[in-house]
């Protein structure tokens, strides 16, 4: 029997959100901006219904919420919409991360190849943890964004994006939080911090793929001067055109209603499972070290290098236990060594011999597992 341990890849869907999103799709199919009948007008009321949802589980207010196809689209508008103004003010300096998901580090590097943008990248020390004191160190007159995800996708490793957004808070530059991996997990902590945009997806908390949110909140009492990536309608303020996907918002306000409800529940069934992964690694006796500060990393994630095995041969000959990966999904598909490993100066032997288990919150069997190590021990024998 294989189990799945590719959680930060995409969890599996609630049932309680999938049963919502059935019901959606029979009753709710009108266009939400149809405002001449009752089937639109119904459509748009669960609309809002769910950014309510959204909106209470990050502690924002409603209309903050703009809804997108998921992160990535919401990483793009953080940094591609405030292009124009960059241009515009001079402000054409942005820091981010050597770490981040690739939807901000692509979207940074296309700016500097195109629009003459600077950018400056941090990297993580080996604990997979970068240097507050040094980002903030790069800020300067004309910095116009500072970008930094919460929970690094690769490690789990939580990054120290309260400190920044207090000091940043005090300037006029923008920052940006990537809580893609945060959302829905570490709510308490997700509300304290400041920030002026954040970035999330449903399909990384129990609920559907393919809807996110990106989260705009006002500075100085004054709107953000974000510009639309896309023209074509007035939809969602303006920022987001197209016909708004009603059963998939629908389905990403139940995974918010039970993410508020269940959120600590779910950390602690994520810290046993962490636990049952450990032991059945002592148990086995394969070597192996584990990748970034533990002190710093999330309960649902574990980096493992597995001493003189290639991570690649080891996912594949093994894919009939476990699925697991070896990095982000973005870039999983040609098993290229991490970049974010690289980028803690871990060896290559290390960063080789990696591999990411993801998990959620249904108790893990550990007979697939125990097959998955007892081959990798077999293979440094």
């Amino acid at each position: 029997m294989s189990i799945y341990l590719d959680y930060n890849a995409s969890t599996p869907i609630d049932e309680r959100v999938l049963y919502a999103m059935i019901k959606a799709y029979r009753k709710f199919f009108g266009n939400a901006d149809s405002r001449t009948h009752n089937h639109g007008t119904n459509a748009l009321q669960e609309v809002e219904k769910a950014r309510e949802s959204v909106a209470a589980l990050i502690g924002v207010a409603k209309n903050e919420v703009i809804f997108t196809s998921g992160s990535t689209e919401s990483d793009n508008m953080a940094i591609q919409g405030l292009r124009d103004y960059g241009v515009e003010t001079g402000r054409k300096h942005i820091i981010t991360t050597s770490i981040e998901h690739k939807a901000v580090l692509d979207t940074v590097k296309h700016l500097v190849k195109h629009d003459g943008f600077e950018a400056d990248f941090i990297d993580p020390d080996e604990s997979g943890r970068i240097s507050a004191t040094q980002l903030l160190g790069k800020v300067r007159p004309d910095t116009l964004l500072v970008s930094v995800q919460h929970v690094n996708n690769e490690t789990g490793i939580i990054q120290p994006i309260q400190e920044i957004g207090v000091a940043l808070a005090e300037t006029s530059t923008f920052f940006h939080a990537d809580a893609t991996q945060s959302c829905g997990k570490l709510v308490d902590e997700l509300r304290s911090i400041q920030y002026d945009f954040l970035s999330l997806a449903a399909h990384k908390f129990y609920g559907p793929q393919g809807i996110g949110a990106f989260i705009m909140r006002r500075k100085n009492n004054k709107k953000p001067p974000i510009q639309p990536l896309v023209f074509g309608g007035g939809h969602e303020n303006g920022y987001r055109p197209g016909t708004l996907p009603v059963a998939l918002i629908i389905g990403f306000g139940v995974a918010s209603d039970l993410a508020q409800k269940e959120y600590k529940k779910r950390l602690a069934a994520y810290k046993k499972n962490k636990q049952t992964i450990l032991e059945a690694v002592e148990q086995i006796g394969v070597q192996h070290i584990i990748n970034g500060d533990q002190q710093y990393c999330m309960d649902n994630t574990l980096n493992i290098s597995f001493n003189s095995i290639d991570s690649e041969g080891l996912m594949i000959a093994t894919k009939q236990y476990c699925s697991v990966s070896n990095g982000s999904a973005c870039t999983s598909n040609d098993y290229s060594p991490s970049y974010v490993l690289r980028a803690m100066g871990l060896s290559d032997e290390r960063v080789e011999s990696a591999i990411r288990l993801s998990w959620g919150t249904e108790p893990i069997d550990p007979k697939a597992l125990d097959e998955m190590l007892t081959f990798a021990k077999g293979m440094q024998e």
